[in-house]
């Protein structure tokens, strides 16, 4: 077992103690079970169904998610056991008041549950960073429109809220739109495109990470 690995362990462990948020006993914060990662994942926040079955990305936007990977020969099964999958937040947060979707995540909880997040990325330090959502997104490379961030790579943001101490200028950033049924903004013209070609930049990204190879 590596360094990393023993770190990832222990923080694993803290996370799933925590309770700062005061939601209900049977809600409890969601965990990657990656090994060894050099990449990175960072979604919102989970859903009902993973808050029932306790991987992240299980359900119906998950299944689309790694559909988008298998697109490009990134098969979810070494997903899951080589790329740690975070979010902003890691516990359910419950449904919307209109009865449609989740509810997002209160500025408290984004505040209360940043530890873990930047926890993660000074242990992993990771090559690749793959924020999924505006929420996501606007944490590493600030607020902007998505059609001018997805489709390209972007080096961290010095003034970014959540990097790797003293690291951030070794990560490449690859953002991708939420997989959500309820985001239209996969559906407006030319938008697929920027999908595809951000996808294309993660797989190429995975397999030089992967083979220790460097990438320009």
């Amino acid at each position: 077992m590596t360094n990393r690995d023993r770190l990832l362990d222990l923080h694993r462990t803290s996370m799933t103690r925590c309770r700062l948020c005061g939601h209900p006993s049977d809600v409890k914060p969601i965990v990657s079970i990656a090994r060894s990662p050099r990449v990175m994942l960072v979604g919102q926040a989970p859903g009902k169904v993973e808050a029932a079955g306790g991987a992240p990305f299980s359900g119906r936007a998950g299944a689309t998610l790694f559909r988008w990977f298998e697109s490009v020969g990134l098969d979810e099964e070494t997903l899951r056991s080589r790329m740690y999958i975070a979010a902003i937040t890691r516990c359910y947060p419950g449904a919307h008041e209109s009865g449609r979707g989740d509810r997002v995540p209160s500025v408290d909880e984004r505040a209360n549950c940043s530890r873990w997040l930047s926890a993660e990325l000074r242990i992993i330090r990771p090559a690749l960073l793959i924020p999924v959502g505006r929420l996501a997104i606007e944490a590493f490379l600030g607020a902007r429109p998505l059609d001018q961030v997805i489709g390209t790579e972007h080096a961290l943001s010095n003034d970014a809220r959540h990097k790797p101490a003293d690291d951030a200028r070794c990560t490449t950033v690859i953002p991708l739109p939420h997989p959500s049924g309820a985001s239209s903004w996969i559906h407006q013209r030319g938008h697929h495109g920027l999908l595809r070609e951000a996808l294309a930049l993660i797989a190429a990204r995975w397999h030089a990470i992967m083979s220790g190879r460097r990438v320009a």
